[in-house]
């Protein structure tokens, strides 16, 4: 049994509830499966660095180098 004692709370389950036509009941529980469902797909930030980092390797191709810092400055006007 779930009682919202927070008026914050209850204004913003309401708020939902009534933008989504629902019970405040049905918006809670929709939100709440939402945000387990986000947090269940959310990467850590290591492992989507890793992935691009992976992705950059591939798309430079076999003959790809280090740039120098110079090299940076100079394609950035710096």
């Amino acid at each position: 049994m779930l009682s919202i004692r927070d008026p914050r709370a209850a204004e913003l389950a309401k708020r939902l509830a009534g933008q989504r036509k629902t019970t405040m009941t049905e918006a809670i529980i929709t939100a709440l499966e939402n945000e387990l469902k986000r947090e269940r797909e959310t990467v850590p930030l290591p492992d989507r660095l890793a992935r691009l980092a992976e992705k950059a390797r591939r798309l430079a191709g076999p003959d790809a180098r280090d740039v120098p810092k110079d090299e940076i400055d100079e394609i950035w006007g710096q």
